[in-house]
């Protein structure tokens, strides 16, 4: 079928379930358009957790599918494609951080949200980029935190809270990919734009950058800044809501090298319409997790929700 006919389809079936599509920024623009919500991590765990709708179609990768499973047990969450995993969440695996726990009895672990169910499960508190560092300064300071899996995220919260946080050794390979010389070339090229950047990113990137924040803090940033010009340190993904919501703007991705001037994510762009489409017709492939790794899992969610909402970050 042709991307009219499939984005018809999609919608005609979605009615039809009864469903209601997650889309995250790094998702296709055609995926991103064709979602009933759009968003970063943190506030697609909060949609996610008062949808009514009984079918999820979580576009997006699978431990935000998960994260969606878990909040909501009752309820079909189904992924286009089961193999949109995630190379954070590859860097921890669950056994090795409970063999990491041992040495640091006292230790509160705090993880980023980019971690599988699993890993969830051994957590005291779930966090994400949007409301990491308000997080992190709730915690009394003479709390020992072991903060996994991202320690460029980790790296971060410690320079500006001045926490002494015992990091896992685990980055996302689309962030730290990005090296301070394109930085420079860039900045050095566009004297007169800004640099945005996710936390993700490695210490000597973010040094550089006017902004440091979540995909949708950068959103923010860029919608109420005066200036019309913008690298970009991230996933190329949220580009697409950058030029929609700013159509006078200019953005310029930080590429990993000299192959294209793109920055994506090969997971997050294995969702296709096509595989959307399927996905709804088949209703699969279905996230399954045990109702005692959901019971284990939700605790440290649900406790990030509630710390956010008190907020005002939700």
């Amino acid at each position: 079928m042709e991307s009219k006919e499939l984005i018809e389809e999609i919608i005609r079936l979605k009615n039809e379930k009864k469903a209601i599509i997650l889309g995250h920024y790094y998702q296709i623009p055609e995926i991103q358009d064709i979602s009933d919500y759009i968003g970063d991590s943190l506030a697609l765990a909060n949609y996610a957790q008062k949808t009514d709708c009984e079918l999820i179609v979580f576009c997006g990768v699978h431990f935000m599918a998960e994260t969606a499973k878990i909040l909501n047990p009752s309820k079909k969450v189904i992924l286009p494609d089961l193999e949109a995993g995630c190379s954070l969440a590859d860097s921890c695996l669950a056994e090795k951080l409970a063999e990491f726990k041992k040495k640091y009895p006292d230790a509160m672990v705090v993880s980023y949200i980019n971690c599988t169910a699993e890993v969830k499960a051994l957590s005291d508190l779930i966090c994400t980029s949007g409301n990491a560092e308000k997080l992190i300064r709730e915690i009394p300071e003479n709390q020992q935190i072991i903060f996994a899996p991202d320690k460029n995220l980790g790296a971060y919260l410690n320079r500006v809270t001045g926490r002494n946080m015992i990091l896992w050794d685990g980055v996302c390979e689309v962030h730290d990919i990005l090296t301070v010389e394109k930085v420079l070339n860039l900045k050095i090229q566009n004297k007169d734009a800004l640099l945005i950047a996710h936390p993700e990113c490695n210490g000597a990137v973010l040094e550089l950058a006017d902004f440091v924040g979540s995909t949708n803090a950068m959103l923010k940033f860029v919608k109420n800044s005066s200036c019309k010009k913008f690298i970009v340190a991230t996933e190329t993904g949220i580009i697409h809501q950058m030029e929609k919501e700013n159509p006078d703007k200019e953005f310029i991705v930080v590429a990993p090298d000299e192959s294209c001037a793109c920055n994506d994510c090969r997971y997050m762009k294995l969702n296709t319409l096509e595989k959307l489409y399927n996905c709804l017709l088949h209703e699969k492939p279905e996230i399954i997790l045990s109702k005692e790794l959901i019971d284990k899992a939700v605790i440290p969610i649900e406790r990030m929700l509630e710390m956010s909402r008190k907020a005002g970050l939700i």
